[in-house]
């Protein structure tokens, strides 16, 4: 496996993407889980999925596209949909989660309408909607950078507004933090997110990756720096071991990490038996 890794230029490319991916999807998902967001990265990969199948059916269409890369387009889509999540969420204030299911219906329907102008399924959508080992190219991998960098340097200037955010919005908004603009912007990275982990992991997964390495982590961290410690730590060993084992069993990586986090959770569950007192609650932040 060191070997290849060194030899071929592609499992670079799929391995950093790797760490990089592990590091900020359960980074942002920490967040995510303790602001009751969960079902929204399910919404936003369904959002990417029909950007990745127009992009697809305009290369087949258009040779001048034919070397356009999808994840240009899907990222844009995943962003256009956050934005409209949010609009959606303001249109609907007593009912705010009906802006989840309506975007990935939309998200659905476009994309199905797409796949099937665009020749149905074929070995491209199969690597994006699963993940695969050799499908990070260099240029995804600078992608993927910049948006690690971003998500990475927002979260850390903006960690005091979104931790106020997430566990007591009121209190937020009394003390004078733009929130709109922040829950806006929070958005936007978790669509960012997305389109950067479904290269590795697939978007039919992708949620898996930010939520199940911190629903390990509430279990027996005792508070929420904690909480994001351990989350980046099971996501990163989720990825990594994950990716490893697709390369010498020739599976889908976004399974066998999918798998590694569920094997993560059980046994954060077991080891609560053990730390009675952990466990993240609004008491211990």
């Amino acid at each position: 496996m060191i070997a290849a890794l060194f030899h071929y230029h592609f499992l670079q490319n799929t391995f950093l993407a790797g760490i990089l991916i592990g590091l900020i999807a359960p980074l942002i998902g920490s967040f995510i889980v303790v602001r009751r967001l969960s079902l929204i990265a399910d919404a936003l990969s369904h959002v990417t999925l029909s950007g990745i199948a127009v992009s697809l059916f305009l290369s087949s269409k258009l040779p001048v596209l034919a070397g356009l890369n999808p994840l240009y387009i899907g990222t844009g889509f995943s962003v256009l949909g956050s934005v409209l999540i949010e609009r959606l969420r303001g249109v609907y204030r007593h009912y705010e989660e009906l802006a989840i299911p309506i975007i990935m219906s939309g998200g659905i329907g476009i994309g199905l309408i797409f796949i099937s102008v665009a020749g149905g399924y074929n070995v491209d959508l199969m690597n994006y909607l699963f993940g695969s080992v050799s499908a990070v190219s260099r240029a995804d991998l600078w992608l993927i950078l910049g948006i690690a960098v971003i998500v990475a340097a927002v979260i850390l200037l903006l960690y005091k507004e979104l931790f106020l955010l997430s566990f007591d919005e009121e209190y937020a908004k009394v003390s004078g933090i733009p929130a709109k603009t922040i829950h806006l912007l929070f958005m936007v990275l978790i669509a960012l997110v997305i389109s950067a982990a479904m290269r590795i992991v697939g978007i039919m997964l992708v949620s898996a990756l930010i939520t199940l390495p911190v629903a390990a982590s509430i279990r027996i961290s005792r508070g929420f720096k904690q909480t994001i410690l351990f989350s980046v730590l099971f996501g990163e060993i989720s990825v990594l071991g994950g990716l490893v084992t697709a390369f010498y069993l020739n599976l889908p990586p976004g399974g066998t990490i999918v798998m590694i986090s569920i094997a993560i959770l059980l046994l954060a569950v077991y080891m609560k038996r053990f730390r009675p007192g952990a466990g993240l609650n609004k008491k211990k932040v």
